[in-house]
């Protein structure tokens, strides 16, 4: 099952990644822990493990089973909100050192699926960005020339084209961007983590960690929920949202929804390749092989603030609605799932010591590729916890201001102000009556909101709706059957437990009685 609920299943959650990993008890001693273990958190174990440092893996969960299993896995170099936008943010240099580095991520995974031999389907093939649907055609035709140009002063290689194979866009202005890649996530990972374990790293699944401190004397400790204790002297944070900084990297990036459908497709009706439009939020799509004359065509969107909209039902009908109108032989549909991507004000990922630290790193604000960003992660962090340096620590550095980001900033932290403020008002909730299962909602109790969720067997849970983060009020997303903070990007199950940080203690129940 997902990390998230029962409702959605991604179309890689088949592949369980390290099954037998036991549980953490007891206490260890390593080089380096690693609090996380999907993408990011498995690569730096990786690469570390290779130079014979000894690392341990810990996840609150199954292992990979966060938010890289939700990923569509494309390996696009391409930066997420567009060449043009990285460079007016962060300049040419900047850019251009991004570029290098994303393709670098790439060239990596690609290196370590041939010396490892790992069937994951890795394969370089082409992108198109198209214009969005009802787009004026001079406006579509300026935005390509913008993002070509672009392209070239950073080194990113690209092609002017006409037409990709989607319906009413046969002839449309396209940018082409040659040798980007995907692969299967988790059947990568499964081979990363069968090569962490040979070389004696240790990887354990469902152990919460519930403290992270530096030591006077150096070094770091790691507490985990039922009195385990790692003690190393380096640890690194890889839980998507980090569980171990409270405001300075969280102002500086905001969790977003995306929800993805997988589509069964006749074998060659649509080329190999990636695709992507202009529009805001944009789609994106790719084909995954599957079985015998039939292959899988996975379309992504319709991204909103996380906990600021629970309406997932339209947004999947309106995802099949875009990509059934461009791809007429589209079949039925597979399966569907959601997950959480974390921007940031100046589209670059924070992967480096965590500010103010001198012991503790940090990889986080996947900025829309998580997959690129964390492969990237083993590369640096292995760098700098090595005492070497690298080329790229400077974009990624997690105590940079870039003020051109400004505006990004105070926009992105509204919401968060505005949370804060919504806990004065009404709760949605007239009565428990109203719950259906799987409903869920803020129920106003004299001075407290109670955050109350029918579940699908229709017990009801009653927990405050404060998040244990940073205090902002949780909303409900039917489509996970979870609890969401639009702050800070915490996730919490029905029955108040975490399933995503930055939050490392449940929602706090309800101990007295409340009207119905």
């Amino acid at each position: 099952m997902n990390a998230q609920g029962e409702q959605t299943r991604s179309l890689w959650m088949k592949v369980e990644v390290d099954p037998a990993a036991p549980s953490f008890s007891g206490t260890q001693r390593c080089d380096t822990v690693i609090i996380g273990s999907g993408i990011a958190g498995l690569s730096v174990a990786y690469e570390l493990s290779a130079l014979g440092e000894t690392v341990v893996v810990i996840d609150r969960g199954p292992i990979a089973a966060g938010m890289t299993s939700r990923t569509t896995a494309h390996l696009a170099p391409i930066c997420d909100d567009g060449l043009g936008a990285l460079i007016n943010i962060r300049g040419e240099e900047m850019a251009r050192l991004f570029q290098q580095s994303q393709e670098a991520a790439v060239a990596r995974l690609e290196k370590i699926v041939g010396e490892l031999g790992i069937e994951c389907n890795f394969r370089r093939l082409d992108a198109f960005l198209f214009p969005a649907m009802g787009i004026r055609p001079k406006t579509a035709l300026n935005q390509r020339q913008e993002e070509f140009d672009a392209a070239r002063k950073i080194g990113a290689a690209a092609n002017l084209v006409t037409g990709v194979p989607l319906r009413g866009f046969e002839k449309a202005p396209v940018l082409r961007y040659p040798n980007q890649a995907t692969f299967h996530p988790l059947r990568y990972l499964r081979g990363l983590a069968a090569a962490i374990r040979e070389r004696g790293g240790l990887i354990f699944a469902n152990s919460t960690v519930v403290a992270l401190e530096e030591l006077a004397e150096g070094g770091v400790r790691v507490s985990t929920e039922n009195g385990g204790s790692i003690a190393a002297s380096h640890a690194v944070v890889a839980t998507n949202s980090p569980i171990n900084n409270r405001f300075r990297l969280h102002t500086k990036m905001s969790p977003y929804r995306t929800y993805a459908m997988a589509f069964t497709l006749p074998h060659g009706d649509l080329p190999d390749a990636l695709f992507w439009d202009t529009g805001d939020p944009y789609h994106y799509v790719r084909i995954n092989p599957g079985p015998g004359s039939v292959d899988y065509l996975i379309v992504g969107g319709a991204d909103h603030k996380s906990g600021e909209a629970n309406d997932g039902g339209i947004r999947f009908e309106a995802i099949e609605a875009w990509i059934r109108s461009l791809v007429p032989t589209l079949g039925k549909e597979v399966t569907r799932w959601s997950g959480q991507v974390l921007d940031t004000i100046d589209y670059c990922a924070f992967i480096g010591l965590t500010p103010g630290s001198t012991s503790v790193y940090v990889v986080t604000g996947d900025s829309g590729q998580g997959i690129t960003h964390g492969a990237l992660a083993g590369l640096l962090l292995k760098d700098l916890i090595l005492g070497e340096s690298n080329p790229w620590s400077e974009v990624y550095e997690p105590s940079r201001k870039t003020a051109s980001g400004v505006l990004n900033y105070i926009r992105e932290n509204a919401s968060a102000v505005a949370n804060l403020a919504g806990y004065l008002l009404p709760g949605d909730l007239k009565s428990l009556d109203d719950l259906a299962p799987g409903q869920g909602g803020i129920l106003r109790d004299g001075m407290r909101k109670i955050a109350a969720c029918r579940d699908m067997a229709g017990n009801v849970h009653l927990h405050s709706a404060g998040c244990t983060h940073s205090g902002c009020e949780v909303a409900w997303n039917s489509t996970e059957q979870c609890w969401d903070c639009s702050c800070h990007g915490s996730h919490f199950g029905p029955d108040g437990a975490v399933l995503n940080g930055p939050a490392v203690l449940p929602l706090q129940p309800i101990d007295s009685p409340v009207p119905k």
